[in-house]
């Protein structure tokens, strides 16, 4: 009986021994073929470049499917990018940590993890690779892996969505719909076009439409997976505005302030999974913010600014943790708030630039005005950096400010454009104005600390910045143009 014991013993410990060890193979091959995926695009990105530089074709180009002049370089790489999805198995797109890949980057914060920048922004530090003439947007481009998305409006009637190369611009394909509306008063004189930057998590790309529908494309083919409308669904009012939040992707779920309030969508159905937050809509209800996530106390939650207030919810549920009123004109809370700490910072036009403290007292949340500065915020959204906000104003200056005090360390005494959006590495920070001109600034809590500036596009450029890699994407009103730092 001993015997029968032990062999049985025995057995059990070698098959699983057998069965870990299978485990671990398998986890090994599939880091192998990850990193062998990402090895051979790598060389298909350098066979792309190369390709461009022996058949001399021209770096700008006047529209998006204008790049591909040789029939043999159009099959030779598309054959071998085909080949590489297909031997690699993905089922969408490769991203790496340095992509850009929703609303102010992949954490919503405005900072970029990828290579550093240079101190210069002239032509021998940062070039241009190419220019895609396309129609008017507001949305900031998006990348993930080999491939830059963007939108735009045509004819004041049709939404468009495409995804092109990084390295060359080209085409790789284009998505539409019929969806485009007129936007009211001040509005008005910036243009009606789309408006709300997309978001991409490797395999679909979430894209909101003007009259707040939102549209969930294959982020490889641009085929619709499904869509949301939400007036519609909701029985919402059209947003008088149009949809401005930007999506926001969090695990398996998607999260946007639409249908004149706030929801939790299942990213791979579209299902409805709670509501929030309702409002009236229309004219005074639908917002111009977009929401963030950020861990407060020991809770993970996320942090929503309406027309009227600043609240945070319980990702879960939907449940309300803490809220409280923000002071406007005419509701204009527009930049997302930023989370340091258990300090929630927001600078409206209007208002007042306010910190308030999230306090957790046995799993329940309360918010306290910390401190309130007399500066009025705009559209742009601040850049934190080691605890102090550099927070670009309605008086069109830029204010440094520490998150924690709301002590003002200073103000710039040149005043700039009406609009900035900003995106820092490490003490650098790059800054866009509306009028077309990068600024390169250094961190500094002493003065403002201007390095360089650069005019990089013609048209109006209210789109936020996109960075991944080596490259700088600038949107402006009527192109996309790609910005490659050199060595």
């Amino acid at each position: 009986m001993l015997n029968w014991t032990l062999l049985i013993f025995c057995g059990g410990l070698m098959v699983t021994g057998i069965v870990g060890f299978g485990m671990f193979l398998a986890r090994r091959e599939a880091r192998l073929m990850d990193s062998l995926r990402r090895e051979m695009l790598n060389d298909l990105r350098q066979t792309e470049a190369q390709f461009i530089a022996e058949q001399k074709v021209r770096p700008i180009i006047k529209g998006p499917g204008d790049h591909w002049k040789s029939p043999v370089r159009k099959t030779t790489v598309q054959f071998a990018l085909s080949f590489a999805l297909l031997f690699a198995g993905s089922p969408g797109i490769l991203a790496s940590g340095s992509d850009w890949t929703q609303w102010r980057g992949p954490e919503r914060n405005g900072h970029f993890n990828g290579p550093a920048w240079s101190e210069q922004l002239s032509t021998n530090h940062l070039r241009r690779a190419w220019t895609v003439e396309l129609g008017p947007s507001y949305s900031g481009p998006i990348i993930a892996g080999s491939r830059v998305f963007t939108t735009e409006t045509r004819d004041k009637t049709f939404e468009i969505v495409r995804a092109l190369d990084v390295n060359s611009g080209r085409e790789i394909w284009k998505t539409e719909w019929k969806g485009a509306m007129s936007v009211p008063f001040f509005a008005k004189s910036n243009g009606d076009w789309i408006r709300s930057t997309p978001a991409c998590d490797g395999e679909s790309l979430f894209v909101a439409g003007m009259r707040d529908v939102l549209v969930c494309l294959d982020a490889a083919s641009g085929t619709e997976r499904w869509r949301v409308d939400f007036v519609k669904k909701l029985s919402a009012p059209v947003p008088d505005f149009g949809f401005v939040c930007s999506p926001l992707v969090d695990g398996e779920a998607v999260y946007v302030q639409a249908g004149a309030s706030f929801v939790k969508l299942n990213k791979r159905t579209g299902e409805i999974t709670w509501r929030t937050l309702q409002d009236k809509g229309g004219m005074h209800g639908s917002v111009f913010s977009s929401p963030v996530i950020a861990k407060i106390g020991d809770l993970r939650q996320l942090v929503v600014q309406t027309r009227e207030r600043l609240a945070g919810i319980d990702p879960a549920d939907g449940k309300l943790l803490w809220e409280q009123p923000v002071e406007a004109f005419r509701g204009m809370n527009i930049l997302t708030p930023v989370v340091e700490g258990d300090i929630v910072f927001t600078s409206t036009y209007g208002g007042k630039t306010i910190g308030f403290k999230i306090t957790e007292v046995d799993g329940k949340f309360t918010a306290t005005e910390a401190w309130r500065h007399k500066a009025q915020g705009y559209m742009s959204t601040p850049i934190v950096i080691g605890g102090v906000a550099y927070n670009y104003l309605k008086s069109q200056r830029l204010m440094a400010i520490e998150v924690a005090t709301g002590r003002e360390l200073w103000t710039s005494e040149r005043s700039f454009g009406k609009y900035w959006s900003l995106v820092a590495r490490a003490d650098r920070i790059l800054a866009l104005d509306e009028g077309g001109t990068l600024h390169l600034l250094r961190e500094n809590k002493e003065k403002f600390d201007m390095l360089d500036s650069r005019k990089v596009a013609d048209s109006g450029a209210w789109a936020h910045l996109g960075v991944a890699g080596e490259q700088i994407f600038i949107r402006e009103l009527n192109a996309l143009s790609a910005f490659r730092w050199t060595r």
